[in-house]
């Protein structure tokens, strides 16, 4: 009988104790191509994302009373603007709390206007072309430089300290090549003045193309110092290659869509020792390297390989939305938006603020060359 009397006030002293924390969840969703030509830049995007998710679950963070349980949703958008709405959607009625994409600029804006109407928070980890930020959505944020800084800080570059006065254009048509040469050019023109560099020869080709035989005979015709390209790695690497097959001495000069860890394998020995030249569209200096480093020491002991260039970018903003989460005590998108566009937060890739428009305050920007086939860091710009 007593016994029982016991065991009846421990099940009433159970029932009237506070509950331990619940649990949420919160899903993060990526989108970046998983698939086709720029396949190893997307992947690299969701493995820093997933190595932020794993780590704030290790945290056992608690927001609102609740203990949240970190999940990923990794989304492919093959790099095409189509897909790219339509994994939009698919993520926006998944109920994400927020997205960490796209990688191609061509993608991001569209996409940028389906999730700015769900209010759900988008922070791209590469996307450079200034029409993301210039549409006025509240949503729309950036870890990286955009292409106005980009183009103009390569212009002057291939001017300054490459001595180029006769310098080529190539862009593959997209959102991001072509913008970015765009701006390369307004450099150039800006910064050619003084010195008497122009642009001798402008041409197009595509983001999936594998001969450039046409436009490279005549860009040849004109003798430049530096070829300048707009698009990413995947096309630039057999484009070396056709380079040193026609003779070409020029150097190349480009944007962080090219500036990988892939490039070496996709150029072969084209790719000679400072003949390429790129800039990454953002960076760390001094006591900001330890912490980087060892990011990318991590990233490699994980996935067997080098980081390709934009994980620890895309892992940065995913701690981001967590810092803003717990900061406004809420997982809920319309209660942290506001928060996140205040936010003043530690990164690995440095300190990352949000101008009006949701560009990066401070930004900076990492010239890097290829010698013996590894990429080597010239310097970091601000």
């Amino acid at each position: 009988m007593r016994l029982r009397a016991i065991l009846s006030a421990c099940l009433l002293a159970a029932s009237l104790a506070p509950p331990a924390h619940s649990q949420t969840v919160v899903r993060i969703g990526t989108a970046s191509p998983l698939s086709g030509p720029g396949a190893h830049q997307g992947k690299d995007i969701e493995n820093g994302a997933r190595m932020a998710i794993d780590d704030l679950n290790a945290r056992g963070i608690v927001i609102g009373g609740q203990k949240v349980k970190w999940v990923l949703q990794p989304e492919d958008d093959a790099s095409d603007p189509k897909t790219g709405t339509a994994v939009a959607q698919k993520l926006v009625d998944a109920k994400v709390a927020a997205v960490v994409g796209h990688l191609n600029s061509g993608p991001t804006v569209p996409a940028s206007k389906i999730y700015a109407n769900a209010g759900i928070p988008q922070i791209s980890p590469a996307a450079t072309t200034p029409l993301y930020t210039n549409q006025g959505f509240k949503t729309a944020f950036r870890v990286v430089a955009n292409d106005n800084l980009v183009g103009s800080t390569m212009a002057n570059y291939a001017i300054t300290t490459l001595k180029a006065r006769k310098i080529a254009v190539i862009d593959d048509r997209t959102a991001f090549g072509q913008g970015l040469a765009d701006e390369f050019i307004k450099g150039v023109k800006r910064a050619g003045a003084a010195s008497g560099a122009s642009i001798v020869s402008r041409q197009f080709t595509h983001d999936k193309a594998t001969d450039f035989n046409a436009i490279l005979t005549q860009i040849r015709a004109r003798d430049p110092d530096v070829i300048f390209y707009g698009g990413m790695d995947a096309v630039a690497g057999p484009m070396l290659k056709q380079m040193k097959a026609l003779g070409l001495r020029a150097k190349m000069v480009a944007g962080d869509g090219i500036c990988s860890e892939k490039l070496p394998l996709l150029a072969g020995d084209a790719l000679g020792d400072d003949k390429v030249f790129c800039v990454v569209a953002g960076g760390v200096s001094g006591a900001q390297e330890a912490g980087f480093n060892a990011f990318n020491e991590r990233y490699r002991q994980r996935y067997k390989m080098e980081v390709q260039t934009y994980a620890p970018y895309a892992y940065d903003a995913t701690m981001v939305f967590a810092a803003a989460m717990q900061k406004a005590g809420s997982v809920e998108p319309a209660k942290f938006l506001p928060t996140l566009a205040q936010i003043k937060h530690e990164g690995i890739t440095g300190t990352i603020a949000f101008d009006p428009k949701g560009d990066l305050r401070n930004a900076a920007l990492t010239l890097y060359t290829y010698r013996k086939g590894k990429k080597t860091k010239l310097q970091v710009l601000r």
